[in-house]
């Protein structure tokens, strides 16, 4: 790390010690140290799903629910792999460290993320202080909407996965209400048919805990939020402005922030590990 680097983690440090909460925002970029491929661009996508290359798909298509009634077993085949993996990969020690601060300073928090692979609720944060925006994979709900609500996916469930087509095989997930075809519980591309119903009270929940935790000792601090879709940053900057607190943005490529907010050109688990000993060195 360089001076202004050192500078700038010391001060978000200091600031971290006289607040009194913390609003964690995170992005793509918070899993790709756990291990998660980067779908940056269709080459970062298509040298994960080589299959999808072959066919010359990009995830801005594949990421599309009219794929579960046209093409159901690859459909499956592209979610029941995501699923796998997020089950394997463990998170990074960064999320260690972000409980570590709210357990030692008492802090109050709420997530803020865009991720769908459950890796907060993986890795001790509550479910009842994380907000997943484009909800979670986790969960499946029923394609035709028969009025069954987003259920959480059994730890036993497993999607058979052929992985020189990515195309999944019998049976595939169904829902426990009508028997019909499930769905990831998630928002994709040109979705119409997201129940939002979880999600929904998820965000009644963050945005009660923010009226509440309002002003000078909030910090936020955001990890890996892109701007292709930037729900993640503008929530975390219209809290930082609404309170009057401390800001961190962590981003190894888009770092930029708003005048009076603090940056790292860093990836998250780097910039979190230096935070945690510049902490330490302080005492």
């Amino acid at each position: 790390m360089n001076q202004r680097q050192n500078e700038t983690i010391v001060s978000f440090a200091e600031a971290l010690a006289g607040s009194e909460a913390l609003l964690i925002g995170a992005g793509a970029g918070m899993g790709v140290d756990s291990g998660l491929p980067d779908f940056r661009g269709s080459e970062g996508f298509w040298k994960a799903y080589p299959p999808l290359a072959r066919l010359g798909i990009r995830f801005e298509e594949m990421a599309n629910p009219r794929w579960f009634r046209s093409d159901p077993g690859l459909a499956w085949g592209f979610y029941g792999h995501r699923l796998g993996l997020y089950r394997k990969t463990r998170p990074h020690d960064g999320f260690s460290i972000l409980l570590k601060w709210i357990e030692e300073l008492g802090l109050s928090s709420f997530v803020y993320t865009s991720n769908v692979d459950g890796h907060f609720q993986e890795a001790g944060f509550s479910d009842k202080e994380i907000y997943e925006c484009h909800g979670s994979l986790m969960h499946f709900q029923c394609l035709e909407a028969c009025g069954e609500d987003p259920w959480p996916v059994e730890d036993d469930l497993e999607v058979e996965v052929d992985e020189k087509t990515l195309r999944a095989l019998e049976p595939l997930p169904s829902c426990p209400g009508c028997g019909g075809m499930a769905r990831p519980n998630i928002l994709m591309f040109s979705d119409w048919g997201w129940d939002s119903s979880r999600s929904g009270q998820q965000g009644k929940r963050i945005r009660d805990w923010t009226t509440l935790r309002a002003g000078p000792r909030l910090s936020v601090i955001e990890m890996g939020a892109g701007t292709s879709i930037p729900t993640v940053r503008t929530a975390c900057e219209e809290a930082w402005r609404a309170s009057g607190g401390t800001f961190l943005r962590i981003n190894p490529r888009e770092c930029m922030s708003p005048k009076g907010a603090m940056s790292l050109n860093l990836q998250a688990g780097e910039a979190l590990r230096g935070i945690e000993e510049a902490r330490c060195r302080l005492g």
